[in-house]
């Protein structure tokens, strides 16, 4: 039977496939002299000090539904980096998060925080895309990627000057994931398969971590006291997103969750 993951991926597919139809390759390629210089999205998680935030901007997902109604790209991202997130992921997935790549562009001209494309990127198409866009860095699946397509985006990435979270679940990946190269690493705590949330999950990894990575804990951190467990087993910076859109003051919860009131 066919998971939830199983289905974004087919119509990720028919989506990039319709895409390229569209605009060729080629097209983006000859527009890339005029996209937005590329920032630091790895530093900006590794500065010194307490354990760093990208802060999400998700309109909906497909177990949720819609997060928060009242949703304004612009608006929620400036909120983020006026309380302080290192750097910003922005859903793009327009069928399952209610996401664009317009999202991504109009957030790139209002705010100076690092920027991550976040979605399921099969294709270089995607990455030139994103590029354009005006993303730092771009997200890439290990569970959703064969070795062979993962080593090729990471290196397509790096060729245009865009870093790569490389993001897991499943533990096997893990040793994948390192041999790939990437040491900026994202160890899921959401199964994509059934959207069951577990923190501990990054717990029960995180020793099987290289020590020169950054390592990126994502989903179910709610709390101030999730984040400090975190930070106690090594990791260097969390992607919160439901938790943040949620919130009914955006802002004080950023700076509840950053440990601003302690």
């Amino acid at each position: 039977m066919a998971t939830i993951l199983d289905k974004i991926v087919a119509s990720k597919r028919q989506e990039v496939e319709a895409a390229r139809q569209k605009i060729p390759a080629r097209e983006l390629e000859a527009r890339l002299g005029n996209a937005p210089a590329v920032r630091d999205f790895r530093a900006a998680l590794e500065r010194p000090g307490d354990i760093q935030i990208i802060a999400e901007v998700k309109k909906a997902s497909p177990s949720a539904g819609v997060l928060r109604a009242d949703f304004d790209p612009i608006a929620i991202a400036r909120t983020y980096e006026k309380h302080g997130a290192a750097c910003i992921s922005v859903l793009t997935d327009a069928r399952y998060f209610q996401g664009s790549l317009e999202n991504l562009s109009a957030i790139r001209t209002a705010v100076q925080t690092p920027l991550l494309r976040k979605d399921f990127i099969l294709d270089r198409h995607q990455l030139l895309e994103a590029r354009l866009a005006g993303a730092d860095a771009v997200l890439l699946i290990a569970e959703i990627l064969d070795d062979e397509k993962l080593n090729e985006l990471l290196k397509e990435a790096g060729e245009l000057g865009l870093q790569a979270l490389v993001e897991l679940y499943d533990a096997r990946n893990l040793s994948r994931v390192v041999d790939s190269g990437a040491r900026l690493i994202g160890i899921n705590n959401r199964d994509l398969r059934t959207f069951v949330t577990r923190l501990e999950h990054t717990l029960e990894l995180v020793a099987r971590v290289p020590s020169d990575c950054c390592l990126v804990s994502e989903s179910g951190i709610r709390d101030r006291r999730d984040i400090l467990r975190l930070k106690e087993a090594g990791v260097r910076a969390v992607l919160i997103g439901e938790t943040l859109m949620r919130a009914p003051d955006i802002g004080k919860k950023l700076d509840e969750l950053l440990g601003k009131n302690e």
